[in-house]
């Protein structure tokens, strides 16, 4: 016997294997027996049901009963709460988990939804949420009945939860009681303040919750103390100094870590109750005391410390000494490199479990960076905070880089015209080797961008000078990173983020560094949702490209490679342009240049592009504006009835005939108002479309106007030295003329008259052929001074003596611009 053979049989041996194991499961099935006692009386109403099914069903039947008890108050409330819920009360004695958790939010239901008519029915569901509230078997239950009475608490009366619920808690707050039920009655109370006057707080409430934070188990004291915020603003600021505060002091001074963590966490919460004295005489050497004990010999502590350190900061700000503001700005510091390098400078190994602790307040600490920011002042960042956020971007934990990276842009906002000491940070955050600080990143990248774009250093075009030349790279690399990944979801989330690149960048810089690598994208790359992003955001790239000549080789590229390819997979993508451009575009630049070549798809080999294409006839008929456009309109009723004619494919086939019926009802089915806007949507297009056009004819003619007047510039300039050099020439040649006698000096001067005239006649003329230069090129040109001006003036000449007075401005301005 062969090898194959041998695996062949063993196969088959564990088939039958599978048969013999799958027999008992058919046996083990539901029986007649059991089926018969299941069976319920149809004869019976729906209340007669539910007290049959309680009294002699199974498990699963009383639960069904308990989970459609608010159906049965809804139809029968008298009747319900007569019969079922007697009932109810009694099969919950010996219930389990699940017929426990159901009863809680059925009666939890009843209670919110205001099923309730009468008074009495209040009372017996509140009876039954406090008995099976102090559960023994399980604490899942017991929260569970909490939950429903907190809940309850919203919706009911003053006087029923004073008569049936605060009352009651009384003696389930002694001492005497079990931890579950003092653990309860701190919940309940925190809850109750809030519904009550101040004066019936102090007077009901107050002493058990004294009572309750001496109590002997500091879970009691923890959970007492991280209520005493609600009880706070339920007596008011004035009773609150006097009552709650000498409570916070102590619990913060408590031995218990958890009870000194939450009177904390409290005094954090509570700091605009207090006025500046208490902040600055009670609270803050209580605060101080309690970070350097954490920071010491309590790190577990320490990271929940951190999470409010921010908010505790950001709250004492206004009461703080200037030593006491340098002290807590000092402390922040020493948290955000803890674990990370010892006293020393050298680095140290930890324990893994004290890593993560460690690891967690750099975390906190990086959350809470912008109040920091603010704490600081923006003015001090450089000098404060800097180290300490280069610290946080570059830390080895991923999680710390990651919570920076999520509020990378309120720092971009708070430091305002200072952001560009920050743009090395973001290009490290971009270049950072994991993608989940990418990702995080990417969620506020177009706001980062903007702003780090607009504002540094300089004004406006100026900083971007500054920042975009090392930005473009770590962009590039940043999707090279998501694009090599296995997580397709980041690398579509960032293609979709740079669309906003066009208001961030010139659109060279798009086209020579980002466009291509959009389309190689489109082409090449295996994912659906990546490609047709990509699409989307080459043709945002597309929309907003200044060069006609450069927007013409893009569709000429989009036309040739995916319209014409010879896959049919691009052809696919080149009708998902097509949509897009048609979201994008106007309705005559789609027609002018996308239209034809989608058209004549309708002769691809392939189905699937057939049929997307008459998925998209509608679509395309939107686009065609009549009568400008008939021609097209006839090109596509032509393409429709090639398709009905020679079409085989039935599933095109059907597409095209279910296409038809929508062409017919376009223009009758949408309404006017739909249209109109749709109208008025296109013509803002198509005018943006045309500003392009002119802001492109604009700068060409600037270009050319400046070109021009430089060479003309130049041209003077040449003439002038040359007439300098002729002049110390004759003059070394020449060093003492004879004089002249005055019939020779009028002669000399009759004779020099002429080329004079001669000069100021040529300079009009110049000044008449470059006028039309002067209002497009006065903005931009760096010609000399003497040009723009002399234009100027030679235009307003209008007798002999101001053509003299020019002539001789001319002169002065040749000398001093040699």
């Amino acid at each position: 016997m062969t090898f194959n053979q041998t695996c062949l049989f063993g196969q088959i041996d564990d088939l039958h294997d599978l048969a013999l194991i799958e027999r008992p499961v058919r046996r083990s099935l539901t029986t007649a027996e059991e089926i018969e006692k299941l069976t319920v009386d149809e004869g019976l109403n729906d209340i007669e049901r539910a007290v049959y099914l309680l009294s002699s069903g199974q498990d699963v039947q009383r639960a069904s009963v308990v989970v459609n008890l608010p159906n049965l108050v809804r139809q029968n409330p008298a009747e319900t709460f007569r019969r079922v819920v007697p009932k109810v009360r009694e099969v919950l004695h010996v219930a389990g988990v699940e017929m426990q958790l159901a009863a809680a939010a059925s009666f939890l239901t009843i209670l919110q939804d205001e099923l309730i008519l009468i008074q009495t029915h209040t009372h017996s569901i509140l009876q039954i949420i406090l008995l099976n509230l102090y559960h023994r078997d399980a604490a899942v239950v017991s929260t569970a009945w909490l939950e429903t009475l907190l809940s309850a608490i919203d919706v009911l009366p003053k006087e029923t939860i004073r008569q049936e619920i605060l009352n009651p808690l009384v003696p389930k707050a002694q001492l005497s009681q079990s931890l579950q039920s003092r653990l309860a009655s701190c919940r309940v109370l925190g809850k109750v303040a809030g519904k009550f006057e101040s004066h019936i707080v102090k007077k009901d409430v107050l002493p058990l919750v004294r009572s309750l934070c001496q109590d002997v188990e500091y879970e009691v004291r923890s959970c007492m103390c991280r209520q005493l915020e609600n009880i706070a603003k339920g007596i008011g600021a004035e009773h609150t100094k006097g009552v709650i505060l000498p409570e916070l002091v102590e619990l913060a001074r408590d031995e218990g870590s958890s009870v000194r963590l939450a009177a904390f966490d409290t005094i954090v919460n509570l700091l605009e109750m207090f006025d500046n004295d208490d902040r600055t005489c009670i609270v803050f050497p209580l605060v101080k005391t309690f970070c350097e004990k954490c920071f010491k010999a309590d790190e577990a502590v320490l990271a929940s410390l951190t999470f409010q350190y921010g908010k505790l900061c950001h709250g004492l700000s206004g009461s703080f000494t200037e030593d006491q503001h340098v002290w807590f700005l000092e402390f922040y510091k020493k948290l955000c490199v803890l674990g990370l390098q010892h006293e020393n400078g050298h680095s140290e190994t930890y324990p893994l479990e004290l890593e993560r602790k460690y690891e967690s307040v750099r975390k906190n600490c990086a959350y809470n960076f912008p109040a920091m920011i603010l704490f600081a002042e923006p003015k001090n960042f450089l000098s404060e905070l800097y180290p300490t956020f280069s610290s946080l971007c570059h830390d080895p934990e991923i999680s710390v880089r990651r919570t920076t990276a999520n509020g990378f842009h309120e720092v971009v906002k708070l430091l305002g015209s200072s952001v560009h000491l920050i743009q090395k940070e973001l290009i490290a955050l971009l270049q950072d080797d994991s993608l989940e600080v990418l990702d995080a990143l990417m969620d506020n990248l177009q706001e980062i961008l903007e702003l780090v774009t607009s504002k540094g250093e300089g004004a406006g075009s100026e900083s971007k000078q500054v920042s975009v030349p090392d930005l473009i790279p770590a962009l590039n690399a940043a999707e090279q990173k998501a694009a090599t990944s296995l997580k397709w979801r980041i690398h579509e989330k960032l293609l979709q983020k740079y669309s906003c690149l066009p208001r961030v960048i010139s659109s060279d810089q798009i086209y020579f560094r980002f466009l291509q690598r959009m389309f190689t994208i489109i082409t090449t790359n295996n994912v659906l949702p990546v490609q047709r992003q990509s699409a989307r955001t080459l043709c945002v790239f597309l929309r907003y490209n200044r060069k006609q000549e450069q927007r013409q080789e893009v569709i000429n590229k989009l036309v040739d490679q995916l319209g014409q390819g010879r896959s049919y997979w691009n052809r696919l993508r080149f009708l998902d342009i097509c949509e897009i451009v048609i979201e994008l575009f106007s309705k005559s630049y789609f027609c002018k240049y996308f239209l034809v070549p989608a058209l004549e798809l309708v002769n691809d080999p392939v189905a699937n592009v057939r049929f997307k294409l008459c998925n998209m006839l509608p679509k395309l008929k939107s686009a065609i504006k009549l009568p400008t456009d008939k021609h097209l309109l006839q090109q596509l009723e032509f393409c429709v009835r090639k398709l009905l004619c020679r079409e085989k494919d039935k599933d095109v086939m059907a597409i095209v005939r279910k296409t038809v019926l929508e062409l017919d009802k376009m223009d009758i089915t949408e309404p006017y108002q739909k249209r109109h806007e749709k109208d008025l949507l296109d013509q803002k297009k198509e005018k943006e479309e045309n500003l392009l056009l002119e802001m492109e004819q604009l700068e060409k003619q600037q270009t050319e106007g400046k070109s021009s007047s430089e060479k003309l510039g130049e041209r003077k300039r040449k003439e002038v030295k040359k007439s300098k050099l002729s002049r110390s020439r004759s003059l070394s040649c020449n060093p003492s003329p004879p004089k002249l006698s005055a019939a020779e000096k009028s002669l000399k001067s009759t004779s020099s008259s002429s080329p004079v005239t001669t000069k100021s006649s040529l300079q009009h003329i110049n000044d008449d052929l470059l006028r039309s230069h002067h209002f497009s090129v006065a903005s931009t040109s760096t010609a000399p001074s003497a040009s723009v001006p002399v234009l100027i003036r030679s235009n307003t000449t209008g007798n002999g003596s101001n053509g003299n007075k020019d002539t001789r401005k001319i002169n002065i301005s040749k000398r001093s611009n040699p």
